[in-house]
């Protein structure tokens, strides 16, 4: 049965959306039940631990698929789900539009919001509720939206659809069966690879993390990549915080490990590899540009994988 899971910006325990999802005995069996299904991720009001913090965006915002549970090593009555095939949205869904809620659970009959409901950090959702978000969700992916930008950027054009969603285009945002289109789809690289570009494009704003550069054409396409610090190949996550926004020849370079990341984020380059030229490219700061959210910004488990793993400095 398919479940959302909330989690803060700044979650009180040591959780990794995309590996591993911290919970207490409480909703054990909300989290047994999604075992071998997949889940949405909600952002609530408060970004951290703390009562009165604030900040959250009251949106779901990605999904991913629960392999297991673990009981927490050192804490009795916790436990750990564990995640894969996290794919983030190519945009952030509140949780309602307008009156109309995407958890039939979290409006009451006069319409309100069902706040008993609204603080449980797990929920169990209809397979139809979950369709109906990730259509949201995925609405540049799907070819139905364009990608929002801030302003004074345009608006990047809706992407060409991609073939099987002949038939989702034409449903609009009716509940589908999960048997069609879009759930076969998120675990294919087409599908996958622009979500994740659309995420980290969004999240860098079209710039180079590297060289500073920032570069869109006239349909709204930017010139940046979206590359991932450790690699699909070597089971790297679809994540904002697995990624960074790279021009063409800088994506090459880290790639082949000319250069690398350091945990505070300065920019490692292998020596006597890269040429002068090329040297100059680099933000004189000598550190990436970073997402405004702290919750996107490279992790260090993966930029500690790259540097271990492909570097050659």
């Amino acid at each position: 049965m398919k479940a959302v899971f909330t989690t803060k910006i700044e979650p009180t325990f040591e959780d990794l959306p995309e590996v591993r999802y911290h919970f207490q005995a409480t909703y054990l069996r909300q989290v047994e039940a999604a075992v071998g299904d997949w889940i949405i991720y909600y952002e609530p009001r408060r970004s951290t631990g703390e009562l009165n913090s604030s900040g959250g965006r009251l949106c779901y915002f990605a999904t991913a698929r629960v392999t297991g549970i673990v009981a927490h090593p050192a804490i009795d009555g916790h436990f750990y789900a564990l995640m894969s095939d996290y794919l983030p949205f190519d945009h952030p869904v509140s949780f309602r539009r307008g009156g109309d809620y995407y958890e039939a659970g979290l409006r009451k009959s006069d319409g309100t919001t069902n706040k008993g409901a609204f603080g449980r950090a797990v929920r169990n959702i209809a397979d139809a509720e979950y369709d109906l978000i990730l259509q949201s969700g995925y609405a540049h992916i799907l070819g139905r939206a364009p990608r929002a930008r801030l302003e004074p950027d345009v608006f990047e054009d809706p992407l060409p659809q991609l073939a099987g969603f002949e038939e989702l285009s034409q449903t609009q945002f009716e509940p589908f069966s999960v048997e069609r289109a879009i759930i076969t789809q998120i675990t294919q690289r087409p599908f996958r690879d622009r979500a994740f570009s659309a995420a980290v494009k969004s999240a860098y704003v079209d710039t180079c993390a590297i060289t500073g550069m920032k570069i869109i054409n006239g349909g709204g396409r930017s010139e940046v990549q979206a590359a991932h610090i450790r690699s699909v190949a070597d089971s790297g996550p679809d994540s904002v915080r697995n990624g960074l926004a790279l021009s063409g020849t800088v994506h090459w370079m880290f790639d082949r490990g000319l250069l690398a990341v350091d945990d505070d984020y300065s920019i490692l380059v292998a020596q006597d590899r890269v040429p002068d030229t090329v040297r100059r490219l680099i933000r004189p700061e000598g550190t990436i540009i970073l997402p405004t959210r702290t919750d996107e910004r490279p992790h260090q488990q993966f930029l500690k994988y790259h540097r271990d793993y492909r570097f050659k400095g």
